[in-house]
């Protein structure tokens, strides 16, 4: 019998196995290293792979194996500097492990999410990653999560930066809450209390952290409610035009929830004549590169977001491999640095750190 298919012809893994004289199991095992193989097999195997200069894809390694090594990742874009980030780390964190990535973007609408997300699910993938606090709904109901836990009854899934209930769902989080509190709190101290707070979102993570700048007003005797929230678009020509045209109350401090939305401010205040931090205190959230190219450079808030990844990788791993000792918890929540830089007069610098990351079991 020849052992040579037509070189004109593509070689697959049926071409391998029919070579050896085995199993297509047999071969997607050695290919993926299982111990479940002799010696004697495996050595056979390798040497027909080499022979025909085979390359393996991602579903020939997976048959016989139940699992095709590849992770669905969804966001509702990636033109978004935190969607497009987290996605970065969690790939080249993956594929040092030996996993694929599917990499789906779902806008923001209930039945795109849902229809990428089955789209996604019919690709045979091994765990689905949701990145965007989108995807955790506003908490207004269960049934904006339903098709999730719904994924969640075939497959893992891992959501960043929201948190859902259910079976089968883990979720890594920034601690958003205490993250704005914290900073709200220290503005105040620092002798701000005409405050705004702007955001570009009504989602779980935005809401966190409007709670924690009310929750801290509130802590400090300052009458400030709803009418000292402001939504606006996540653009710093957008934000300097809206603080401009907008008859807003006196403010001289600002919690922004992006580091866009924190420079757009910081722009306003300096085309008006004001100064910064002299006469308007601002924050952003999430230490982008950009808070370092503002003038003056921008105090953010840091979520970690390589931590976040990690953690949230580790998780995918305990999951699918089998000799992990056990899945990880429902949801951890990772902690935040606050970095000072020169939109603040914040006082004497402290520690700045958050509390110590908290974990979840159900």
């Amino acid at each position: 019998m020849d052992k040579n298919p037509d070189k004109h012809e593509p070689v697959n893994i049926y071409d391998i196995a029919r070579l050896a004289g085995v199993s297509i199991a047999t071969v997607s095992r050695v290919m993926n290293n299982s111990s479940k193989v002799s010696e004697k097999t495996r050595r056979k195997v390798e040497k027909i792979i080499r022979e025909i200069d085979y390359t393996p894809n991602a579903f020939a390694q997976g048959l016989g194996l139940n699992t095709m090594h590849t992770i669905g990742i969804l966001v509702p874009t990636v033109a978004d500097a935190y969607m497009s980030t987290a996605v970065d780390y969690v790939e080249r964190y993956l594929s040092r492990e030996n996993y694929h990535c599917i990499l789906s973007c779902s806008g923001f609408s209930f039945e795109e999410k849902k229809l990428q997300t089955e789209m996604l699910l019919s690709k045979h993938i091994d765990a689905l990653l949701f990145i965007g606090s989108t995807y955790a709904g506003r908490g207004e109901s269960p049934l904006e999560t339903e098709y999730i836990r719904e994924a969640a009854r075939k497959v893992p899934v891992f959501t960043i930066n929201g948190s859902i209930q259910g079976d089968n769902i883990y979720s890594t989080v920034s601690d958003d809450r205490s993250a704005v509190y914290d900073i709200t709190c220290r503005m105040i101290d620092s002798g701000r209390r005409d405050l705004l707070f702007m955001t570009d979102s009504r989602s779980y993570s935005a809401n966190k952290k409007k709670k924690g700048f009310l929750d801290a007003a509130a802590a400090r005797g300052l009458p400030i409610g709803e009418d000292r929230v402001f939504y606006v678009e996540n653009d710093i020509a957008a934000v300097r035009e809206y603080l401009k045209r907008e008859d807003l109350p006196y403010f001289n401090g600002l919690i922004a929830t992006e580091d866009g939305i924190a420079i757009g401010a910081v722009k306003y205040a300096l085309d008006m004549g004001r100064s910064v931090p002299g006469d308007l205190s601002v924050t952003g959230y999430n230490n982008y590169p950009i808070s370092l190219a503002c003038e003056p450079e921008l105090t953010s808030i840091d979520c970690h977001m390589d931590q976040i990844c990690t953690v949230t990788v580790q998780g995918i791993l305990a999951c699918l491999q089998q000799n992990r000792a056990q899945k990880p918890p429902h949801e951890r929540v990772i902690p935040y640095s606050i970095i000072e830089r020169k939109t603040t007069d914040f006082g004497p610098k402290v520690s700045r750190e958050g509390p110590a990351e908290r974990t979840l079991w159900l």
